[in-house]
């Protein structure tokens, strides 16, 4: 769950050595975290960037926590829409991040959309006409079992295809899907 919001706007190497300095502060529980004064937590995070924010966020997020005794089995059991919900409503927490709680930390099969995966869509001509974070969601709901392997594997594949090949400025003939792929294949996505 700290992972998903350090991610933010952050690369993961950076992530993890604001993991690694929570840990090595002995920091990474949610005691810890609701223990730690803002002015102590941000610099502590701050390899993952907008430390500040991310503090508070990280707060808000340990103080819901709290609410399931601190005890990530509690959410096992909970109905994944109203997790979400409480996700949501959660300071500095959008629908990607508790998406990413949700299937990640937590278990439950929801699909994570994030930029790779709309990228990779889009160039593939699988965008959804409206190209909302939800009609992403149902596109893929719609056409792969509610699966938390599944969706952790298929995201994670995404997540590397964009990564090797399909970037910003994509290197199609690295691509395993370049012969099915519409920017490859002459299309502008």
């Amino acid at each position: 769950m700290v992972g998903a919001i350090l991610t933010q706007s952050a690369a993961w190497s950076n992530v993890n050595k604001a993991i690694t300095n929570l840990k090595a502060a002995d920091a990474l529980s949610p005691e810890a975290i609701r223990r730690l004064p803002l002015s102590e937590l941000a610099p502590i995070i701050r390899p993952c960037g907008y430390f500040n924010a991310k503090a508070v966020k990280l707060k808000a997020m340990v103080d819901w926590f709290g609410s399931y005794g601190d005890n990530i089995n509690n959410l096992y059991t909970a109905d994944t829409d109203s997790l979400r919900r409480e996700l949501l409503a959660i300071h500095g927490i959008g629908q990607e991040t508790a998406d990413s709680i949700l299937l990640y930390a937590i278990g439950k099969p929801i699909f994570v959309i994030d930029a790779y995966t709309r990228r990779i869509a889009s160039r593939l001509g699988l965008s959804p006409e409206k190209g909302s974070y939800d009609t992403y969601q149902r596109l893929f709901a719609a056409n792969l079992a509610a699966d938390t392997a599944l969706f952790n594997e298929y995201h994670a594949l995404l997540v590397k295809l964009a990564k090797d090949a399909c970037r910003k400025k994509p290197l199609c003939r690295r691509c395993c899907l370049n012969d099915i792929c519409c920017y490859n294949n002459g299309g502008s996505s």
